[in-house]
């Protein structure tokens, strides 16, 4: 059973959502909050497995709630989905600074909405793939002069191809097959990665890469 805490202000939003998530069989929503202080605290006492959180509310944003919680060991196990609108886009990316596994719009399908939450809760990959490739490549092109990280030079060769692809979004799966590996090995591949960077999941392991200049906006096109 996953454990869904939805973190909104709008009572009708947290409504929706939770009349979507709780028809699944193995979704179930433990808590809602209004703030990002609330969520905050929901995280620390009902310990879910993944948080919807809205960037924008009273007080403590999503922003700020996303890295408090990302800062907590105790909630290391904790994925967050922001969700946010076009007009928002700019907190996209440092919503994935602070901490987040990826992020929603608002006006997402059903569909997509139960897949975000299947997928984060497994931590195999960002949410909403076309959404969130294009959205990262636009940040990412905003950072005009990569640094270098000395994390890099942990990483075999091999784990740095693999990084490039987890960067560019794919899943295990895809990675596996670009790579002619077995999904486990792809999977244990992102694992060690992950250990190596002290990254918290996939998302902070794409910001890393763009960052440091390992991959650049549509470099897979080139």
């Amino acid at each position: 059973m996953i454990r869904v805490l939805l973190a909104d202000d709008q009572r009708l939003v947290r409504a929706g959502f939770r009349s979507i998530l709780e028809d699944q069989d193995d979704i179930e929503v433990v808590g809602e909050a209004a703030d990002g202080q609330a969520a905050v605290s929901a995280c620390r006492a009902l310990r879910p497995d993944v948080v919807l959180m809205d960037i924008r509310m009273p007080g403590t944003d999503g922003l700020e709630a996303s890295r408090e919680i990302a800062r907590d060991e105790r909630l290391a196990s904790v994925k967050v989905v922001i969700l946010t609108t076009f007009d928002l886009d700019d907190y996209v990316y440092g919503a994935l600074r602070a901490g987040a596994t990826g992020f929603l719009v608002k006006d997402t399908e059903p569909e997509e909405l139960l897949q975000a939450v299947r997928v984060a809760a497994r931590g195999d990959a960002l949410i909403s793939p076309s959404v969130t490739r294009r959205l990262i490549a636009e940040f990412a092109s905003r950072v005009t002069s990569p640094r270098a990280d000395p994390r890099l030079d942990a990483l075999t060769a091999r784990e740095r191809e693999v990084m490039q692809l987890v960067a560019a979004g794919l899943t295990n799966d895809e990675i596996a097959a670009r790579l002619v590996l077995s999904p486990s090995t792809a999977k244990t591949h992102v694992s060690r990665i992950m250990s190596k960077l002290g990254a918290r999941d996939r998302s902070q392991v794409v910001v890393l890469a763009y960052e440091s200049g390992m991959v650049s906006p549509g470099w897979m096109a080139e």
